[in-house]
């Protein structure tokens, strides 16, 4: 059971909405080369806001994670893409299906 996981929120900056969307639908590749990421969900949670959500059966495949490629490309964009850091909570599962 996945008991592990992260929520990224994230706010563009003004009239960089599509270029965060497009950098996001553009990492799923890189989420599903990870063995450790059970599932990855890049979310739209308004007009310029977004959210990554992920889960990890380990603590270490969430660290695997967020020192990973998908982690590396966010921070690397994160200044022309993004109005302020995003804002990264490790969090825990307590009931999936």
């Amino acid at each position: 059971m996945v008991k592990f996981a992260l929520l990224a929120r994230m706010e563009a900056k003004p009239g960089k909405e599509a270029e965060v969307e497009a950098f996001l639908v553009s990492a799923l590749p890189l989420a599903q080369a990870e063995d450790d990421t059970i599932s990855w969900f890049a979310l739209k949670l308004g007009p310029s806001t977004f959210g990554i959500f992920d889960t990890f059966e380990a603590e270490s495949g969430r660290q695997a994670h967020l020192n990973g490629e998908i982690a590396a490309a966010l921070m690397a964009n994160a200044e022309a893409l993004l109005s302020s850091p995003p804002v990264i909570e490790q969090v825990e599962v307590l009931a999936a299906k």
